[in-house]
């Protein structure tokens, strides 16, 4: 079992940065696929970006590809999103994920955090 907290998200002008944060609980949680996805009013959530147990593999939906980068430090049970040249379109509800793999999600959720990019 995983408990997944994130924080980190706020109003952000067009061209400004955000870094989200994922805090897990749980002995296993070095072991999980980490991943962020998205959602917006009336819409499917989305796959964002994921990171694999060993660190070594990550990836990004294309639209955010060059501009987000996901990391994480198992040490700290934590994930992060850090996400630069934000855009309008990347307002949203993002959510971190364990368990999933690949770009499909695992069975546990964080409460999301609100990100708004606008001026």
């Amino acid at each position: 079992q995983v408990r997944l907290v994130e924080s980190g998200g706020g109003l952000v002008q067009p061209g400004g940065s955000l870094r989200l944060s994922c805090a897990g609980s749980g002995r296993s949680f070095n072991t999980y696929n980490m991943a962020w996805f998205r959602q917006t009013p009336g819409k499917e959530r989305e796959f964002v970006a994921a990171m694999g147990s060993s660190e070594s593999t990550s990836r990004y939906t294309n639209s955010v590809k060059g501009r987000f980068t996901i990391s994480r430090d198992n040490a700290k049970n934590a994930v992060y999103l850090q996400m630069s040249d934000l855009k309008p379109e990347d307002t949203a509800v993002y959510y971190c994920n364990a368990g999933g793999a690949g770009t499909f999600a695992g069975n546990f959720w964080g409460q999301g955090t609100q990100v708004t990019v606008s001026s």
